[in-house]
């Protein structure tokens, strides 16, 4: 057996285009990159700080080559409960806090945005950035439907923008390591590639409106979305309404399928089909608990993606194994990527748990015919998009790639949505041959002033 571990892989990468996309420093501390004079940092504004904002936020701030100079959220206390925070990662110098990140925008010393809202707000915040001449790092899912992906890849190419996808698989050694296993034809021919998204996500109640909490701006926070009154479970379970969202097929199943779509290294479906439904209906969640997706390409290739909610003993890689030599129990992985190949099977973790080949049993045991270690690739994405961000190439997420992915994926809900239609993919207009269908590539209606334009 060959083993590849991780340090062998980045030695080589050093003198291979297959490097390229991977600074030298994703093993250590994201601030010792660079020393930069305080009048070469890139300036950057956090749009949205609640969960994975301030996350962001304070690794790029924790870099001596980046400033966060403005934190913009809806909330004013989430303004205040973060700029310390931020503050302390940049020496002491403390961000300005705008409730409307329109304002920032109008900022020319700022660079680049950080868009970590709910879904419905990244294709406004996107668009309006690279209009404004602002670099753009916006988190996944990419967009709300089909439609405002297309309008994001429109605005990136028309300002000649760097936009890249919070799909920060796409920067992970592993995986280029496993890309590159695979396109050597170790794995042999490969017919059927499963994708899977598990994980115990309960059904909420809807609860009685209420009075806007102090300091919150609910109609921007509503945005495009129809009209509505305040109401606390639209705010905190937005991932689970089809009124903000992509249900989780696409939320969090849109890490490991552009994760499997970068490995195997297939693009847009011929066609689609998609099963399934809320079948815990004891609640204000509309979107989908249970579906499998299936999508069938030119090349012979099948990719199902699956989706289960009430699994609890399927479990995410645990930080001891993301960040530690060490491989989960593929079994009960709940984001794990199946590739099947005529000469063995690799699993593939998610955000590290690294890869393993499995071939022919041995005495009843498993025979391990090659593998690699993983590591959560957050610092190495945020990375590529610092040094995209001054080379002005295209990072390793770029919007197009990203919006790829999540076309796929809107095309499995829009078959969902209309019973299960088998749907016909047209790859140059990016729509499919079902009217039905078509009634959700877009939505209806975008809420004024929360309006992207057809030209944008």
């Amino acid at each position: 057996m060959t083993r590849m571990n991780r340090r062998g892989f980045l030695d080589r990468s050093k003198t291979s285009a297959l490097g390229l996309g991977v600074g030298l420093t994703v093993l250590g501390d994201p601030r010792s990159v660079r020393a930069e004079p305080a009048n070469d940092k890139i300036v950057m504004a956090i749009v949205g700080c609640r969960s994975r904002g301030p996350v962001l936020a304070r690794n790029f701030a924790s870099r001596e080559d980046c400033e966060i100079a403005y934190i913009c959220d809806v909330d004013t206390n989430m303004i205040e409960k973060h700029t310390k925070t931020i503050a302390d990662c940049q020496g002491g110098k403390a961000p300005k806090g705008e409730q409307d990140f329109r304002k920032m925008l109008d900022d020319e010393s700022v660079d680049a945005i950080i868009v970590a809202t709910p879904t419905h707000w990244h294709a406004p915040a996107t668009v309006w950035g690279c209009q404004a001449g602002k670099d753009v790092y916006v988190e996944k899912p990419l967009c709300h439907n089909a439609w405002e992906g297309q309008q994001m890849v429109k605005a990136a190419r028309k300002y000649d923008r760097i936009v890249q996808v919070g799909t920060q698989n796409r920067s992970a050694p592993y995986n280029m390591a496993a890309r590159q296993y695979i396109a050597d034809g170790k794995l042999g021919k490969i017919h059927f590639v499963r994708v899977l998204n598990q994980k115990l996500w309960a059904n909420f109640p809807m609860r009685e409106n209420e009075p806007t909490p102090k300091g919150l701006d609910w109609n921007m926070w509503n945005g495009p979305a129809p009209e509505h009154d305040y109401n606390f479970t639209l705010r905190y379970h937005w991932h689970h309404l089809w009124r903000y969202c992509i249900g989780d097929l696409g939320n969090d199943g849109a890490h490991q399928f552009d994760q499997a779509r970068m490995i195997v290294g297939f693009d847009l479906p011929k066609q689609v089909y998609c099963s399934g439904g809320r079948f815990n209906t004891e609640g204000a969640a509309d979107t989908p608990d249970t579906q499998i997706a299936t999508f069938t390409y030119d090349n012979d290739l099948v990719v199902t993606l699956e989706l289960t909610l009430y699994t609890p003993y399927m479990l995410k890689i645990d930080p001891d194994v993301r960040n530690g030599d060490m491989f989960p129990y593929w079994p009960q992985v709940a984001t794990r990527i199946d590739i099947y190949g005529e000469e063995g099977v690799m699993n593939v973790g998610r955000m590290g748990g690294g890869w393993q080949v499995f071939v022919r049993t041995k005495d009843r045991q498993p025979v391990v015919e090659d593998q690699m270690f993983g590591r959560f690739p957050d610092a190495p994405h945020q990375e590529d998009f610092v040094q995209c961000i001054r080379s002005r190439q295209k990072p390793n997420a770029d919007i197009e790639v990203g919006h790829r992915s999540h076309l796929t994926l809107h095309y499995a809900t829009m078959s969902c949505r209309t019973g299960g239609k088998t749907l016909n993919v047209d790859p140059e207009t990016q729509h499919v041959d079902d009217d039905e269908a078509m009634m959700f590539f877009k939505r209806e209606e975008m809420r004024k002033p929360w309006v992207i334009e057809q030209d944008v």
